[in-house]
């Protein structure tokens, strides 16, 4: 996990290039490959590689991410008629990368599947 690009953003060793939002818990940034017109992921700073492996003190955190992604998408204008929010679990799930993260998505139709 330690080589994931989504590790090296948590842990500031490289920047995203278009972040937006961040705190001491959470990165937020633009997909570079977006599966529909906004497509934003959000990242904790504590390495977790999946959802498969939580333990049950980072649903804290993962409730964060959530809460995140809606306000978001409030602020980017998707929230209205609706968006999505989707994690990947393992490669079997369609994770790509292994590390935590949450996608945020919206705009118009049509998006591509992730």
């Amino acid at each position: 996990m330690e080589d994931s690009i989504f590790y090296k953003f948590a842990k500031g060793e490289m920047k995203p290039g278009n972040i937006r939002y961040e705190d001491d818990d959470l990165l937020a940034f633009d997909d570079i490959h977006p599966a529909a017109p906004v497509h934003i992921l959000i990242v904790p700073k504590k390495p977790i590689q999946s959802v498969a492996d939580m333990v049950e003190e980072d649903a804290a955190i993962v409730g964060k991410m959530v809460y995140r992604a809606k306000l978001l998408a409030e602020e980017l204008g998707i929230d209205h008629p609706g968006y999505r929010v989707s994690f990947n679990v393992r490669e079997g799930g369609g994770q790509l990368v292994p590390y935590l993260h949450l996608h945020l998505m919206g705009g118009p139709k049509p998006w591509r599947d992730i």
